[in-house]
């Protein structure tokens, strides 16, 4: 009979603690540790992220509530005034570390984009969390409400977030882009708050292409008019340049593509500095966009990413960066599994095994069967037996 440890405990095992304790002492985040180390800290947000835990109290006493199944993960349940102290002074940057060791390990099994071309594709977005002004005094950014941004490039090959980067919610979303540096000839897609003139000749001198949403109000001057496909919905194909409406900005010439909004409405208009796919494939990679609408939901709504167990600006860096740590987790068992999981149900379900000697690999393909029965001839030793023996 092979033996197994914890659910938790095979997870974790995705971390080399060779490498963990490379980037401890890199960030030298275990300076007047006092016995307190940087691994415990990182199982108890794991657990927190994992587990759904909503509080201190619940993180601590949740991992102090398992029976003595913490041995086999290297810890010892922490008391909550050291796991406080630690989200508030240890540095945040050790979990952002974490995060893109991870980030390797699921590019390697991570499948490629839908469309046919080989370019590499990209998302470009961000969500603002709000947050109690009274509390995170630090994040106000209206008379009575605070709020902080978390930035975010999502790659098309599995999924995966790429990049992310938290800001203040003051901080324009465009000021983060400007700064971000892309593969040549890849994909950039993004919504219209990201639409300025001058950042448009930039990635186009770099050699990135876009994908974006023209704004009502653009002026610009067609050029030439393409043909349209008979079906898709497409209705105009232009290639244009835009009006130069303010001094010192280099523009460019564009392509326009107007189509028949399926959802009623207005037409939707985008415009791209790439004229080799059809007008239909550059709709297709818009609409593709909402992937990165869909993870930001999938996170705040299967982890603790708008409540916070710690007010400083310190603490609230660590719950979100292992919150991207978790979600890199639950892909990674996504796309090694055979079994369909969605992502809300595997997070539903794991938080209900998580401490439960199973084979991890075994219940992510077949999560409905019964594990194997231990023989009854192990459990106990026949009368005979013992006689033998004595």
């Amino acid at each position: 009979m092979r033996a197994f440890s914890s659910v938790f405990s095979q997870i974790l095992k995705l971390f080399s603690r060779i490498e963990f304790d490379k980037e401890v002492r890199h960030h030298r985040a275990e300076r007047h540790a006092r016995g307190f180390s940087c691994w415990t800290q990182f199982v108890a947000m794991l657990f927190c992220q994992l587990g759904r835990a909503q509080s201190l109290r619940e993180i601590c006493d949740g991992l102090a509530s398992t029976e003595g199944k913490l041995s086999h993960l290297g810890i010892v349940a922490p008391s909550r005034s050291t796991l406080s102290y630690a989200n508030a002074h240890r540095p945040w940057q050790l979990f952002e570390s974490i995060f893109y060791t991870l980030l390797e390990r699921c590019r390697e099994i991570a499948p490629k984009h839908r469309f046919r071309f080989k370019n590499k594709l990209l998302s470009l977005d961000v969500t603002t969390i709000d947050l109690c002004a009274t509390l995170f005094d630090w994040a106000k950014f209206r008379r009575a409400k605070g709020g902080i941004k978390l930035h975010l490039l999502l790659d098309h090959d599995g999924y995966l977030p790429q990049f992310a980067v938290i800001t203040d919610a003051k901080t324009f979303d465009i000021k983060i882009a400007r700064w971000l540096d892309f593969p040549r000839d890849s994909i950039l897609v993004f919504d219209r708050a990201y639409n300025d003139f001058q950042w448009f000749h930039d990635l186009t001198e770099r050699g990135i292409f876009f994908v974006t949403r023209m704004k009502d109000r653009t002026r610009y001057e067609v050029l030439r008019s393409r043909p349209v496909p008979d079906r898709g919905g497409i209705l105009l194909d232009e290639d244009i340049v835009l009006v130069k409406e303010f001094p010192g900005i280099d523009l460019i010439e564009l392509r326009r593509i107007e189509m028949v909004n399926p959802d009623g409405g207005n037409n939707l208009v985008f415009i791209t500095n790439h004229f080799r796919f059809g007008a239909t494939t550059i709709a297709a990679i818009y609409k593709d966009r909402w992937k990165v609408e869909t993870f930001f939901r999938t996170i705040k709504q299967n982890l603790r990413i708008k409540t916070f167990v710690g007010t400083s600006r310190n603490a609230l860096h660590i719950q979100i960066w292992t919150a991207l740590i978790a979600i890199l987790i639950l892909r990674y068992l996504q796309l090694k599994a055979s079994f369909g999981w969605s992502m809300s149900n595997l997070v539903a379900l794991l938080r209900f095994n998580l401490f439960a000697y199973r084979d991890l690999w075994h219940w992510l393909d077949k999560p409905f069967d019964f594990p194997d029965p231990v023989p009854l001839e192990w459990q106990q030793l026949s009368l005979s037996q013992f006689g033998q023996q004595a």
